[in-house]
């Protein structure tokens, strides 16, 4: 399992360790460990084998392979697959759970009109 390739990819290595807020404008994969909040709003996140994420995380689309404790927001979709372990309440309008993931806490799926009420 490596790595998505995309020309607006940032990644964060296993050996890396990142505590504070992380934000931007390109897709982030993070194979490393992340501590505080993860903001993209108009892009996805993907949580790699190795990521320890320890964060409230808001993106458009969230993919989870690793370990993410901490709540989830995303306007589109999140993916737990079958090596996620999270540990929080996640918000989004479609999610997809492969066997074997864990997750411990609520999901709340919203519909589009929910969403443009929130704004």
């Amino acid at each position: 399992m490596s790595a998505p390739l995309s020309a607006d990819l940032a990644q964060i290595g296993k050996s890396v360790v990142i505590k504070g807020e992380l934000s931007g404008s390109e897709d982030l994969y993070v194979d490393g460990q992340v501590e505080g909040s993860i903001a993209l709003k108009g892009n996805a996140l993907t949580i790699g084998p190795n990521g320890q994420v320890k964060a409230s995380v808001e993106a458009k689309g969230v993919i989870v392979q690793g370990k993410l404790d901490g709540n989830v927001i995303a306007s589109d979709r999140v993916e737990l697959r079958r090596s996620a372990v999270v540990n929080g309440d996640i918000a989004t309008q479609r999610i997809a759970i492969e066997e074997g993931a864990f997750l411990k806490g609520k999901v709340d799926i919203q519909g589009k009109a929910e969403k443009a009420a929130g704004k």
